[in-house]
């Protein structure tokens, strides 16, 4: 079977094979349960202690500041809920940006719910929260303030450390969900001065359903999930020690690739970008041309449906309207409306995402497809 052109490295990556044989070998030898004490039991804990180590050294943290959870999606809501918990009614204001992944803003709308004053601070025409907005949302009841570090749709990467300095000085905890940035970009908790952030395994090659939450030490959090104690009891279940061990080799072989994972990828993107432009007159860029992640496109193709594009190359290139995790939603993407994109021009976004396997030869092939596809779309 001849498989599209994959451009949709924001929505999930093919897992290594690094981490399929870290992950093998989990399932068939090492498959004991890391709280038992015999031999496989402390053999699959000490897996799990490695792994820890090596997603920890990627982010810049300790690796007793590392929880691991089952996806990004839970560290995120353990994130918020957790530190709302465990402040109790002391402070009760909560500010993320415009532009926020659903895994951030429903639990935000939860803590609305609970009586959490909610603040939402709005976006440029880039993607880009403004650092005085951010200061200007601040007041005495602040508790919390979680502002991603790059968006999965077009890719802006945002102020974290002008933003976390502000926080250090009003004495307000900063969570970043870094899903997208982890893997594409250089992420270091110490630089960025975040006290608590999030990462997602299947966003840079290991599988789905592993993921981890740094909890920078001395930082307020509580469980949300009840049960034994595993993850010093902040995150109760028995450990999956498969997708953690496959975590931890993602890791390493991201460590491996970060000197030259942002040239590579940017190289596609740009390639892509150049092709499309020089055939498609009126084809509008979304985002930021420059402080955005080097793998991510997101573009508005003239005078046709972004769905539609999508589904007519769908045989040749795997792309998307927007994130994967609402991309069959026929409404305007947030993200687009939030940075003013009107209706017509939000409708006709493609986000096109590379990823270090991505070659020259698909790029072009892509290329191909996609202005073939639009001047079909597009005809009177």
């Amino acid at each position: 079977m001849n498989h599209p052109i994959y451009l949709d490295y924001n929505a999930t990556t093919p897992v290594a094979s690094e981490v399929a044989e870290a992950i093998l070998s989990c399932v068939t030898e090492a498959y004991g349960n890391p709280s038992s004490s015999y031999p496989l039991g402390r053999q699959a804990c000490a897996i799990v202690d490695g792994a820890r180590r090596s997603v920890a050294e990627l982010i810049g943290a300790d690796a007793d500041e590392l929880y691991f959870t089952g996806c990004a999606t839970e560290a995120n809501n353990l994130a918020l809920l957790g530190v709302a918990r465990a402040l109790g009614s002391a402070k009760r204001h909560l500010v993320v940006s415009a532009i926020e992944h659903p895994a951030i803003m429903e639990p935000a709308q939860q803590l609305k719910r609970e009586g959490w004053s909610l603040t939402v601070v709005p976006v440029d025409h880039y993607g880009r929260v403004s650092v005085a907005d951010v200061e200007a949302s601040m007041r005495p009841d602040t508790a919390l303030a979680s502002i991603m570090h790059a968006n999965n749709e077009i890719g802006t990467i945002q102020p974290i450390r002008e933003i976390s300095e502000i926080m250090r000085r009003k004495g307000v905890l900063l969570h970043t969900d870094a899903a997208q940035s982890v893997g594409k970009i250089p992420v270091d908790v110490q630089t960025l001065g975040v006290d608590l952030l999030t990462l997602a395994g299947h966003k840079f090659h290991a599988t789905k359903g592993i993921g981890a939450l740094y909890v920078r030490r001395g930082t307020p959090i509580t469980n949300i999930l009840f049960g034994a104690g595993q993850e010093r009891g902040l995150r109760p279940g028995t450990e999956n020690v498969p997708a953690i061990a496959g975590l931890g080799a993602a890791s390493r072989l991201a460590r491996e690739r970060l000197p030259s994972v942002e040239a590579r990828l940017g190289a596609m993107r740009d390639a892509l970008h150049e092709r499309l432009h020089a055939s498609i007159p009126g084809l509008q860029l979304n985002g930021d041309s420059n402080d955005r992640l080097p793998n991510t496109l997101n573009l508005s193709f003239p005078a046709v449906s972004g769905r539609a594009l999508v589904q007519a190359v769908s045989d040749h290139v795997a792309a998307s309207v927007g994130s994967a995790c609402h991309s069959e939603a026929d409404a305007v993407s947030g993200v687009l409306a939030a940075i003013g994109c009107d209706g017509a021009r939000a409708a006709s976004a493609v986000r096109l995402s590379t990823g270090w396997p991505t070659t020259v030869d698909e790029i072009e092939r892509a290329a191909d497809a996609l202005v073939t596809a639009w001047r079909q779309l597009a005809r009177p």
